[in-house]
C-alpha cells in the first residue's frame, strides 16, 4: 500500500513537472493590441503605456505587441478578428458596436450629455458598468472606457445653426444614430474608414466630419477644413475590449494583474485625452488654417432642440432605463 502511494506521488510530481516544462516551452501569453489611430493620440499612448507596464511587471509571463494606424486590422475587420482571437485587445469607438448591442448607441446621441463630466458619471454608475458586459454573447467583453474627447463639427462652411449643415456631405462611422443625426440636419452622411478621412475631405468627396480636437490635429484634418464649430455635441469614447474566451482563459493571478494595469492606464488615458484636446485646440487655432467657432448658449440650445427627435427615435432600441440613467447625470449636474 505504502509503495503504491509512493509510486502515485512520483507520477504526480512527474506530470506536474512536465506540465510546468510544457508551459515554459509555450512561452509568454501573447496579446496583440491593434488600433486605427496614431501613436501620438490618447488611445495610441494608452496602448504603449499598457505594453510598457506589462513588460515591467509581467516579464516572461505576458508579451504585448502594439499595431497602430490600421497596420494590422482596419475599421472594417478588427472586431471580427477579435472574435476569432486573431487579435486580443482593441479599443474601437463605441459607435462600432452597434451590430452587437444597441444599448451603446446612447453615447452617440447628439447633445444628450452636457459635457465629459456627465459622461464620466454615467460610465462609473451601475448602468454604465453593465454595458461593458452587454456583448459577451457575441464573444466581445468590455474591460474599460477610454476617452478621446467631445466631438466637434468641421466643415467647408461655418456651422452656427443647425440649418447651416443642410446639403453638406459628412463622413461618419458606421452608426445608425450618426446617420440619423445628419439626416435630421438635412445633411448627407457618408460612411468611410478613419484612414480615408483626410483624403476624402481634401478631395471634396465629403465636406465635413465630426472628431475630437486630438483626432483633428493628429490627422491634420484642420488643414483641409476651414471651419470648426466647437459643438461638444457627442462623445468619442472607446471601449477596451477582448475576446472573453481568451481573457477568462488567462490564469487568474495574471489576469488580476492585467486588470490592475488596465485601471492605471485608463486613468492616464482619460487625463491625457482631456489635456491633449485642450492643447490641440490651441494648436489648431494658432495654425490659422481653420476658424474656430464658439456657439452661444442660445445657438447650442437650438442644436439640442433640433436633435431631440433622434433621441426619441432610438430610445426603444437603447432602452428607456439607459436613457433615463444618462439624463439623470445631467439633471444632477444642473441642480
Amino acid at each position: 500500500m505504502f509503495k503504491s502511494i509512493v509510486v502515485m506521488a512520483a507520477c504526480a510530481l512527474t506530470l506536474a513537472s512536465a506540465g510546468a516544462h510544457s508551459a515554459q516551452e509555450q512561452g509568454p501569453i501573447l496579446i496583440k493590441f491593434a488600433h486605427v489611430v496614431a501613436d501620438s493620440t490618447p488611445k495610441g499612448q494608452g496602448a504603449l503605456l499598457f505594453k510598457q507596464l506589462v513588460e515591467e511587471r509581467l516579464a516572461g509571463k505576458v508579451k504585448v505587441e502594439v499595431y497602430p494606424n490600421s497596420s494590422l486590422y482596419g475599421d472594417a475587420d478588427e472586431l471580427e478578428a477579435l472574435r476569432n482571437n486573431e487579435v486580443q485587445l482593441l479599443a474601437p469607438s463605441l459607435a462600432k458596436f452597434e451590430k452587437y448591442t444597441k444599448q451603446l448607441q446612447v453615447f452617440d446621441l447628439p447633445f444628450l450629455f452636457d459635457d465629459l463630466e456627465a459622461v464620466n458619471r454615467f460610465q462609473k454608475r451601475a448602468k454604465g458598468r453593465q454595458l461593458l458586459r452587454s456583448m459577451e454573447d457575441h464573444n466581445i467583453v468590455g474591460l474599460a472606457y477610454w476617452h478621446n474627447g467631445m466631438k466637434q463639427l468641421s466643415a467647408t462652411k461655418a456651422l452656427q445653426m443647425p440649418t447651416d449643415a443642410a446639403g453638406l456631405r459628412f463622413r461618419i462611422q458606421p452608426s445608425g444614430v450618426l446617420e440619423a443625426q445628419f439626416n435630421q440636419l438635412g445633411a448627407v452622411p457618408q460612411k468611410l474608414p478613419f484612414a480615408e478621412v483626410f483624403t476624402a475631405l481634401q478631395s471634396g468627396q465629403v465636406q465635413g466630419a465630426e472628431n475630437p480636437w486630438s483626432n483633428i490635429y493628429s490627422q491634420k484634418l484642420h488643414s483641409v477644413q476651414p471651419y470648426i464649430t466647437e459643438t461638444n455635441h457627442g462623445v468619442l469614447d472607446y471601449m477596451l475590449v477582448s475576446n472573453p474566451r481568451f481573457w477568462y482563459g488567462i490564469p487568474h493571478q495574471v489576469r488580476m494583474q492585467l486588470e490592475g494595469i488596465i485601471d492605471e492606464v485608463t486613468y492616464a488615458v482619460n487625463r491625457q485625452a482631456e489635456a491633449a484636446n485642450q492643447q490641440d485646440r490651441q494648436r489648431i487655432e494658432a495654425s490659422g488654417s481653420s476658424q474656430v467657432i464658439a456657439l452661444t448658449a442660445e445657438q447650442r440650445e437650438a442644436w439640442r432642440s433640433a436633435m431631440r427627435p433622434v433621441w426619441q427615435q432610438f430610445e426603444p432600441a437603447i432602452g428607456a432605463d439607459v436613457m433615463k440613467a444618462a439624463q439623470t447625470v445631467n439633471r444632477k449636474q444642473r441642480n
